[in-house]
């Protein structure tokens, strides 16, 4: 039965301090979870409904175990030239992505999932957002690795942080859908839910 008069409680569905952080923002009491997902891409699937299908993948893998919750998916991939920009992981592989992005423009791709529980509805959504880098040279890679260390950052970098100094232009309507969990559009997907952040 919906009861919409009780809040739900509220999972993010993540193991990512930058969405934890994010999603803190709201004020809201919520408990993180890190749902266990196969990540790879389908064969001929695009981007948009990687993202998409992953958070929704990554929302109902914890609506397993948590009836009656809200539970928050979001998945994100950079696109450059055509060709997805993973996690680097390592070192080197950052500085490939920096020197890569040089100059150009990358696409970010976030999706962001509310999972309700209590009816089995979700919403879903792919939002957009787009950084054109600076002309970066050598120096200025190795330095901004050394001093940040992005490895687990889409795309080599954290534009909360340092990151920021490696753009020359940011193009979109949700800056946080840049950090990984777009804000603005999660706000109100828990209005049309019945929760109210202010």
């Amino acid at each position: 039965m919906n009861n919409q008069n009780s809040t739900p409680k509220i999972i993010l569905a993540s193991s990512s301090p930058f969405r934890k952080a994010l999603l803190q923002r709201l004020q809201l009491n919520f408990d993180a979870l890190s749902p266990e997902v196969d990540e790879t891409a389908i064969l001929g699937e695009s981007p948009e409904a990687l993202v998409a299908r992953l958070a929704l993948l990554k929302a109902s893998e914890v609506a397993k175990d948590h009836p009656n919750a809200l539970i928050i998916g979001s998945d994100q991939v950079a696109i450059i030239d055509g060709q997805i920009l993973g996690k680097p992981g390592n070192h080197a592989r950052a500085t490939a992505q920096l020197q890569a992005a040089s100059g150009k423009r990358v696409s970010f791709l976030t999706s962001l999932c509310l999972l309700d529980n209590r009816d089995g509805q979700h919403q879903l959504e792919v939002v957009p957002y787009g950084v054109v880098f600076r002309t970066l040279n050598d120096t200025m890679i190795e330095a901004y690795l050394q001093r940040e260390q992005p490895y687990q950052c889409a795309g080599s970098f954290k534009s909360e942080g340092l990151g920021i100094t490696l753009f020359e232009k940011l193009d979109g309507e949700d800056p946080t859908a840049l950090i990984g969990l777009p804000l603005i559009r999660l706000t109100h997907m828990l209005e049309n839910t019945g929760i109210t952040v202010l």
